[in-house]
């Protein structure tokens, strides 16, 4: 998930490390401290804060040893590094000792950016670690963790797991972790069920597969279950229009292989090839009216209705019936 600079050595004199996501901040650390043990095992490493690193500092820490010991020494939050320590840490750039590597923590953004500009000046070596805002990118960064553990998961299996995890990158991948150290062979959409949501028919996006599919009855069993564990209704009305409105873009969209129709699309090939069986039964008056009962049972559950339960289980039961229109 992190994407790094040409320079590729973890023992380059100077590590940075730019971003907000800390898991991938972690991990950038430990590249470093591992490399260091690997190639010396009494490695000193010392780790520290911003205001641990006073005028000074630094000059001390790097200081030749009589016993020519290798060193790492990691600054987090190096965006609050006082101006003095800074021009310690600029002063130290020009001239980096031997045996020592450095790694600067730093979130990017404009709070100690000359220090940024400094390091890269340098050359130092730089680990990108951005924050992850897009289902999409943890979806890609789930995928990486099974991809790095040299095990194979389903895309289905991927996105399950995202669906009921959520955006914490260390539960995510502590759940691959888990998964992979657990089950022999391909991981699937079961699997991950079974593990994380108690049945795999519990996430927003699956009850939203049951529904298109005209599965009322597993649909509204899926639903409760899921309430009951406390997904946010928001999240079930929104898997429910993206799963019409997945159907009707296909619906819309010329014949063609699933690669095409991806790219046409936005949606992964595999995604089309799920699509395309699930919109068998429907017509566009369907789509129509399954769209219009969604956005009904969104704006209650937002406040504009009394029951937000009742208003998902209108809206499961419509949208299962707009999935047999044609079958009818």
């Amino acid at each position: 998930m992190a994407r790094k600079n040409s320079t590729d050595d973890p023992l380059a004199p100077v590590t940075l490390a730019v971003g907000q996501e800390d898991l991938l901040l972690d991990r950038a650390v430990q590249q470093v401290v591992a490399a260091a043990r690997a190639a010396d095992s009494d490695t000193d490493v010392r780790d520290l804060t911003a205001e641990q690193l006073q005028p000074g500092t630094l000059a001390e820490l790097t200081s030749p040893s009589l016993f020519a010991e290798r060193k790492v020494v990691i600054v987090r939050n190096a965006q609050d590094l006082s101006a003095d320590t800074i021009k310690d840490v600029k002063e130290y750039l020009d001239a980096p000792a031997e045996e020592i590597t450095l790694v600067l923590l730093h979130p990017g953004g404009a709070k100690g950016k000359s220090l940024l500009d400094a390091a890269r000046k340098a050359g130092a070596r730089e680990v990108a670690c951005p924050k992850t805002t897009k289902p999409a990118e943890r979806l890609t960064f789930v995928r990486s963790e099974f991809r790095a553990l040299g095990r194979s998961a389903t895309p289905e299996a991927c996105q399950a797991l995202v669906d009921a995890i959520g955006s914490d990158l260390r539960e995510l991948a502590s759940a691959v972790s888990q998964l992979t150290a657990d089950v022999e062979g391909t991981i699937d959409e079961e699997i991950v069920g079974r593990y994380y949501t108690g049945r795999a028919e519990a996430s927003s996006f699956n009850i939203a597969d049951r529904a298109v599919e005209g599965r009322a009855a597993e649909a509204l069993e899926a639903l409760r279950w899921s309430l009951s564990t406390g997904v946010a209704p928001v999240l079930i009305t929104s898997a429910l229009a993206q799963g019409v409105r997945a159907i009707g873009k296909l619906s819309a969209a010329r014949g063609g292989r699933p690669a095409d129709l991806a790219r046409e699309l936005g949606m992964p090939p595999w995604k089309i090839d799920r699509v395309r069986q699930q919109m068998r039964g429907w017509t566009p008056d369907g789509v129509a009216m399954a769209l219009r009962a969604i956005a009904e049972a969104d704006a209650g559950v937002k406040g504009g209705g009394d029951d937000a339960e009742y208003a998902l289980e209108k809206a499961v039961v419509t949208v299962a019936r707009a999935a047999r229109l044609r079958r009818a």
